[in-house]
């Protein structure tokens, strides 16, 4: 018998905003806005991608603008916020890190720094709902100049103990070096944010290495590249670097062809801090409780290890201390509960 994986305490640290929105929720919106939505994102969901060449890249990103031209209102912005809280709570998600870029938003809702209020008050508003916490986490786009990175980054900071807990850094990797954006993170950290950069999913142990190096990173997006090198593996393992590894995304986007083949049990055994996420569910079909379900049957990870799994996600995250030491201690009561009990129910 093995315990509920809804009822494990954990954080989910790697989400990106349109894309933690509801299926259904983006056929309804739709039909409102009369939006034509291509067969992969109607009747063949989840669509088939692979964007490990260019063209299969584009592809996904315009799926994703597609889904994104339907956030038009502020209601529609806090009824996403509401639904992916529920979907957290439901997943036993005590803590949310949800990243967004304000500039794909800012045309709708009268400029970055409105954009950014009106999710910050969604995110409050879906807090106090669902009991999950949330944080914000501002990306920027690193196939746009860094200029661009940069008054984002000034952005976040102004916004740091205010609702925005990290910077980060995301797009086609292999269009835009992490170096190219050091100056953008240097701000960040200077307000005290966490600094994660997305890094080693389309590319190899050099992409990690630079987020590390030129970005200071507290965790890495993805990171899987870092099996590359086992001293860059060890170095994640000495500094505490969390991975936000994504197990249905790297099959959907074609990183790996099938899901035995992503090295989560290699990243856990070589000691490095690793935090499942689910990327964007709205392309990719899973949800959180699913990639610890894939931990659990596709890569043999007893419950001992999916604790712990659900303890480096929280301790990986920029939830407030007293948090992190209740979601902690609900994993710890998770663990010596016996098997076997209902699915269902919720943590934190």
């Amino acid at each position: 018998m093995e315990r509920p994986i809804s009822r494990l305490p954990k954080a989910h640290l790697h989400q990106h905003f349109t894309g933690s929105m509801r299926h259904a929720t983006l056929i309804e919106l739709a039909e409102r806005y009369d939006v034509h939505l291509p067969q992969s994102l109607a009747t063949d969901w989840p669509p088939r991608l692979r964007a490990t060449d260019e063209r299969g890249w584009f592809r996904f990103q315009r799926l994703y603008d597609i889904a994104r031209s339907v956030l038009r209102t502020p209601e529609v912005m806090y009824r996403l916020l509401s639904e992916t809280a529920e979907e957290e709570r439901a997943a036993g998600s005590g803590w949310l890190e949800i990243q967004v870029d304000p500039s794909g938003y800012a045309s709708r809702f009268d400029g970055l720094t409105s954009t950014l209020e009106l999710v910050l008050d969604a995110a409050r508003a879906a807090e106090r709902e669902s009991g999950v916490g949330i944080g914000i986490m501002v990306a920027a786009n690193r196939t746009k100049h860094p200029l661009d990175a940069k008054a984002l980054a000034r952005l976040a900071a102004q916004y740091a103990g205010r609702g925005v807990v990290s910077f980060g850094l995301n797009n086609d990797e292999r269009r835009g070096r992490a170096l190219d954006f050091e100056g953008a993170f240097r701000i960040a950290r200077r307000a005290g944010l966490l600094s994660a950069p997305h890094g080693g999913e389309l590319l190899g142990a050099r992409s990690v290495r630079e987020c590390l190096d030129e970005l200071a990173a507290d965790r890495v997006g993805h990171g899987v590249g870092a099996t590359g090198d086992p001293y860059l593996l060890e170095r994640i393992a000495t500094q505490g670097v969390t991975l936000e590894v994504c197990p249905s995304s790297n099959v959907a986007l074609g990183v790996y062809d099938e899901l035995d083949r992503v090295p989560l049990r290699r990243l856990f055994d070589g000691g490095a801090p690793v935090a499942l996420g689910a990327d964007d569910p709205l392309l990719f079909g899973p949800r959180l409780a699913e990639q610890y379900r894939i931990a659990r049957e596709v890569f043999g990870f007893d419950d001992g290890e999916l604790a712990e799994l659900a303890r480096m996600s929280i301790r990986g995250s920029a939830a407030p201390d007293s948090l992190k030491k209740e979601l902690l201690s609900g994993v710890d009561t998770w663990l010596a509960a016996p098997p076997g009990a209902e699915e269902g129910g919720s943590a934190g």
